[in-house]
């Protein structure tokens, strides 16, 4: 196998890949009339190996390449009026091209500027894009391992997507408690201006009612002072006409000489 003699061009490759999970070239599916002979030919050509018992290597590779078709579905698109397909790469990958992944990987989190701690969609998009590649390269080697981390990764997701779903209904379950403890809040402040406007009517209420009562106090002492007055005259009248009786009594009692 021939090594690139630049080692970081393998790096290059998966920064400037918009996917790290690596794909084969683009197919037309819509092909011309030369491509479709030539098609026809090759497809010959790979019926060929088939039958041809001596290569166990090139046996498995339709299988691996289904497995993987089943894990990861071929991109569709269309570019100026034609129909392209593009298939995830049969290809296995070195363990340069693992280092290569690993690099590529801390240089896409550094241009992405993506978040080293807390929830972070960017590098959760790349360890995600990572994982796929990883499964695919584990894949071609053996697809039993790699359905296995298949698995694992569904797993990971449904988890992630759960813990997402208990994280926004946390979220609105605090935002709808704030909006009731706003509304309580303006309701208490509320009910407080009514009290304390109630307590400053009460209040100008007591004033006025002691008032009232210091005026009562006062003309009910005038009115005491002034009934004792009379009665005192009244009692020293009384007495006076009693001595008064009482000097003609004793001048009627009084034997004539």
């Amino acid at each position: 196998m021939m090594m690139s003699n630049n080692p970081e061009e393998g790096v290059q490759n998966y920064v400037n890949s918009p996917n790290f999970l690596q794909y084969s070239q683009k197919k037309d599916l819509e092909p011309k009339e030369d491509d479709f002979f030539a098609r026809i030919k090759l497809k010959k050509k790979e019926e060929d190996r088939k039958n041809d018992n001596t290569n166990e290597k090139e046996k498995k590779t339709p299988l691996i390449s289904e497995t993987l078709n089943n894990m990861f579905p071929p991109k569709q698109w269309e570019e100026n009026g034609h129909k392209f397909i593009q298939y995830v790469s049969p290809k296995s990958a070195t363990r340069e091209k693992s280092r290569d992944l690993f690099k590529a990987l801390d240089a896409k989190l550094k241009e992405r500027r993506a978040k080293e701690k807390g929830i972070c969609p960017v590098r959760e998009e790349l360890y995600s894009q990572c994982f796929d590649e990883i499964i695919r390269q584990v894949t071609i080697d053996n697809p039993d391992r790699g359905l296995l981390l298949l698995k694992v990764r569904d797993e990971i997701k449904m988890s992630i997507a759960s813990y997402q779903i208990l994280y926004e209904s946390s979220i609105l379950y605090g935002i709808r408690k704030q909006l009731q403890a706003e509304d309580t809040r303006e309701q208490l402040k509320k009910e407080l201006e009514e009290k304390e406007k109630k307590n400053i009517e009460l209040t100008n209420k007591k004033i006025e009612l002691e008032k009232k009562l210091k005026t009562l106090k006062k003309h009910f002492e005038e009115r005491k002072e002034i009934e004792a007055s009379k009665r005192e005259k009244d009692i020293n009248f009384l007495n006076q006409q009693k001595e008064s009786l009482e000097k003609i009594l004793k001048n009627i009692s009084q034997p004539i000489k």
